[in-house]
């Protein structure tokens, strides 16, 4: 369970004075709520407050802030795009988890890209329908794209929005399976996943809605690739792809097959004997916990508010919050909602690639207009230079 101190009891461990602690909450270094005991009053992150030690520790060598700041840690690029922020995710200054109630990914998409208003039309993309496998055919889609794509750079920002929109809608019809030209505006994305997946209405809104809560999250491993391959003014479709490529991991889009695994282990064998052999073997339970969430994350609570998680799940949250004091993540509600929905295989990486393909364009956008290459240094560890010459 994440702990939380008082105001003088964090200024002790850090070695700071008052103003020093409100500049790390102003940051966002620091992480702060309100005591419930006495509401005037603020508690403090332990776990930001070991990581700040930890850094102050290590002094401020350059060489040491750049390496922590890939792992958690400073930020590293600045952006318009995303924050989270007292525990709750923002999307251009706007609650994300408010905007999943009512939005489509289009709008969140138009927003992302810093345009609120009327919908471009989208420049029509063709999806690749072939070979049968949906994960197939959202690379093979972005791929086929990127390959005929001019580069990004020195195109207008116009155009690059309506290339960007008719990718996120060929991105989804990929999945789905097919799409006829003039058929590319009729529906939404979340309907036309939900049609394609036989759901009905319900359904259809709850893809709508953890198509929304997915669509950015920050600096994420993907969205960062992404914005290193638009950093050299590669086009949309590559930076894309490269944010797809990355997503693919097990560490990242590809969790929910971790879940789904552990739950299946679960039902065998019993909820409470998977958590506590997981523990013995000094294993993390997948789909719970985050970094950036120390009391749960607010995507999850919000996903997990609107259907009721098959009771595999439900006895899996209740055996691994209990033995770890961990709280479920975004990638346990997703899963969870896949399996209550009964969608395909795979849907639980095919939504988050498609809504993270909002945020993917997004940040490209924004990395090329800062017209910087992405390019950092590697500290060399091996050995000394023309060590083995004679």
């Amino acid at each position: 369970m994440a702990e939380w101190v008082t105001a003088a009891e964090a200024m002790s461990r850090l070695g700071v004075r008052p103003q020093t602690l409100y500049a790390y909450v102003s940051r966002g270094r620091l992480e702060a709520r309100a005591d419930a005991a006495d509401p005037r009053k603020s508690l403090y992150s332990a776990d930001d407050i070991a990581r700040l030690h930890n850094r102050k520790s290590r002094g401020r060598k350059a060489a040491h802030v750049a390496e922590d700041a890939i792992a958690w840690g400073e930020p590293v690029l600045s952006s318009a795009i995303t924050t989270v922020f007292g525990g709750r995710l923002y999307y251009r200054g706007r609650d994300a988890i408010e905007l999943a109630r009512t939005e489509t990914l289009e709008a969140v998409a138009r927003l992302l890209r810093g345009h609120e208003g009327a919908a471009l039309k989208p420049r029509w993309v063709r999806a690749v329908t072939e070979p049968d496998d949906p994960v197939a055919r959202a690379f093979a889609t972005l791929a086929a794209q990127a390959a005929s794509e001019p580069p990004a750079r020195g195109r207008a920002p116009k155009l690059l929005a309506a290339e960007a929109a008719g990718l996120l809608d060929a991105l989804a019809d990929a999945v789905a399976g097919a799409r006829l030209e003039d058929q590319a505006a009729e529906a939404p994305i979340h309907a036309r996943l939900a049609q394609a997946w036989g759901c009905d209405s319900d359904g259809a809104d709850l893809i709508r809605r953890a198509l929304v809560l997915l669509a950015d999250h920050e600096l994420n491993a993907s969205t960062f690739a992404a914005r290193v391959a638009a950093s050299t003014g590669a086009s949309q479709a590559a930076a894309a792809l490269a944010g797809l490529a990355a997503l693919s991991g097990p560490l990242h889009g590809a969790m929910g097959a971790r879940v789904q695994a552990f739950v299946d282990e679960a039902q065998r064998v019993g909820a409470d004997a998977a958590v506590e052999a997981r523990l013995t073997q000094g294993l993390a339970v997948p789909g719970f916990g985050h970094p950036l969430y120390p009391s749960g994350d607010p995507r999850a609570r919000a996903l997990l508010e609107a259907f009721d998680a098959p009771p595999a799940f439900e006895a899996v949250c209740r055996a691994a919050e209990t033995q770890t004091g961990e709280i479920v993540n975004v990638d346990y509600a997703l899963t969870a909602m896949t399996a209550a929905l009964a969608l395909p295989e795979n849907a639980a990486f095919l939504l988050f690639a498609i809504s993270r393909c909002a945020g993917w364009l997004a940040h490209a956008q924004e990395q090329l207009q800062t017209g910087r290459l992405i390019r950092p240094r590697a500290r060399y560890i091996g050995p000394p230079p023309d060590s083995f010459l004679p």
